[in-house]
């Protein structure tokens, strides 16, 4: 998983380093997919290390989950914007779209490898001393 982790965070930099380069808006908030990648690639980064990975893979599947709390907005606009409609900042709903739907995805991915690794460590012998 912390390849994943740190495979979203890139995309989610380039998400915002691409929504910047074609937006006009002089707000900070197109930054906001990179400010979360950012975040992604160092929890990823920490969870290399066996000792936190744990815990590191808890705080990605908390900042997925707050991200698509506070993307998922852009969902609701979605479908209009797909069927030609015209809609208030669309290059703000295509972002914000795609971020809610990758960490989506990888909240998907993390709770799954959660259930995996507590099956693991059930099934694994006692060890004992």
């Amino acid at each position: 998983m912390p390849i994943a982790t740190i495979s979203l965070g890139l995309i989610l930099i380039v998400l915002g380093g691409v929504t910047r380069a074609l937006s006009d808006s002089p707000s900070f908030t197109v930054w906001i997919p990179a400010i979360i990648g950012t975040l992604f690639v160092i929890l990823g980064l920490v969870a290399r290390r066996q000792a936190a990975r744990k815990h590191a893979m808890h705080g990605a599947a908390l900042l997925a989950l707050l991200a698509i709390g506070g993307s998922a907005g852009g969902l609701a606009n979605l479908p209009a914007l797909l069927s030609g409609g015209e809609v208030e900042r669309p290059l703000a709903v295509i972002a914000r779209s795609l971020t809610a739907l990758l960490c989506a995805g990888f909240l998907v991915l993390a709770i799954r490898s959660f259930v995996v690794a507590r099956l693991a460590r059930r099934n694994a012998p006692a060890t004992g001393g």
